[in-house]
């Protein structure tokens, strides 16, 4: 009889952006394959999928549904691990397990990006600081993805719970690297962009703390200075419809575009000239990894996750969260200095290798090893 493990998140997408490659890794060793999740998305790599009725927000009653059913899932089925991702499904998935962990089962959690953070509000931390804190006591393994979150939690270490820190949940490099000349104008000239373009790309989902905000609020100062700029948000959510229209009211719909969700990302990146990030909040940002690895010099917000990634004038400019004028004027400098460009990108390529995929998996699955007593 096959040894059975579980993936936890609040909803599928996160497990399909994410977790794929891990689900695969376990079923090629012979285990049998869980998620539990909401959404009805079709999930590769899976032998049985729980529907669980999560909810991000923290004020919900419907959180003493899901953590029933959840609770009944993880005592039927008798996991040998417990893997949870997604701040209120792991809360619940941890609170389930008690159980299920005096019998033996392994419950890791990995933080995505702790709400509580440098310069962050004081609520989350008078909040979110301590649960996690009581909550590290329910789990045998919480594994952090920047440097910030690792110092944060690293004096919950205990006997039974262990804190590592590992180099995000990987990118795969196969698909993003940098392209000739010749093909960038090619992929340009395919989505109708010219030569002389210059093109900032942000992908992320329009939701507030991605703060694609400040990047309309200053567009017109950046057009006076950059008259060949072009602006590309890629990606869905909340916020989408809103902004649209407030670019189009502001009359910038020609400088910024709102393309959608992309399944063609990649070269979206191949054929823009520099990645921005000006988000407010961040554990470690798949996007700047895409980017960086695509050979993208980064102009991005000064915060966790960011600095984990970028070195201010290596990799690109990292400049103080919300400050226009330092935006702008790094913005403004990459634009009219194309060596600088050059050089940023060789060194984000370098960098980038270290959150490749394999190097990811490699130690996230020494981790697994680790607590299954090396026998897989």
């Amino acid at each position: 009889m096959k040894q059975k493990v579980l993936f936890v998140a609040s909803i599928s997408k996160h497990i399909l952006r994410f977790h794929l490659p891990y689900l695969e890794w376990f079923q090629q060793k012979g285990y049998e394959t869980h998620v539990a999740c909401r959404g009805e998305d079709n999930i590769p790599f899976v032998d049985k999928k729980w529907e669980v009725p999560f909810v991000r927000t923290p004020y919900s009653l419907n959180h003493f549904i899901a953590f029933k059913e959840l609770k009944k899932i993880i005592n039927n089925e008798q996991f040998v691990l417990i893997h949870c991702h997604t701040p209120m499904a792991s809360v619940l998935t941890r609170l389930s397990a008690t159980k299920a962990r005096k019998k033996g089962t392994i419950v890791l959690y990995t933080a995505h990006g702790f709400h509580f953070f440098k310069k962050g509000p004081i609520f989350n931390w008078l909040t979110f600081y301590p649960i996690e804190l009581i909550l590290s006591r329910y789990c045998d393994g919480i594994i952090t993805i920047n440097n910030e979150d690792y110092q944060n939690i690293k004096k919950a270490e205990n006997n039974r719970t262990r804190i590592f820190k590992v180099p995000g949940v990987g990118v795969k490099s196969n698909m993003f690297f940098p392209v000739t000349n010749e093909e960038k104008l090619y992929i340009r000239m395919k989505n109708g962009y010219h030569n002389d373009d210059l093109i900032l790309i942000y992908a992320a989902e329009f939701i507030s703390r991605k703060n694609h905000e400040f990047i309309i609020e200053n567009t017109k100062v950046l057009i006076n200075k950059i008259p060949n700029i072009k602006i590309l948000f890629a990606g869905r959510g909340k916020l989408f419809d809103k902004l649209k229209k407030e670019t189009f009211k502001l009359k910038l719909n020609s400088y910024i575009h709102f393309l959608g969700f992309r399944n063609d990302i990649d070269e979206i990146y191949k054929m823009s000239d520099i990645g921005i990030s000006p988000s407010l909040q961040e554990g470690l940002p798949i996007n700047v990894v895409e980017m960086m690895m695509t050979g993208l010099p980064i102009i991005a917000s000064n915060i966790r996750g960011h600095n984990d990634l970028i070195k201010n004038n290596v990799h690109g400019f990292l400049y103080q969260k919300n400050n226009k004028k330092e935006f702008i004027d790094y913005t403004y400098r990459l634009s009219i200095d194309s060596q600088q460009r050059k050089l940023f990108s060789k060194n984000c390529i370098i960098k980038s290798k270290e959150f490749d995929l394999s190097n990811s998996m490699k130690e996230i699955i020494n981790i697994y090893r680790h607590y299954l007593n090396n026998k897989i």
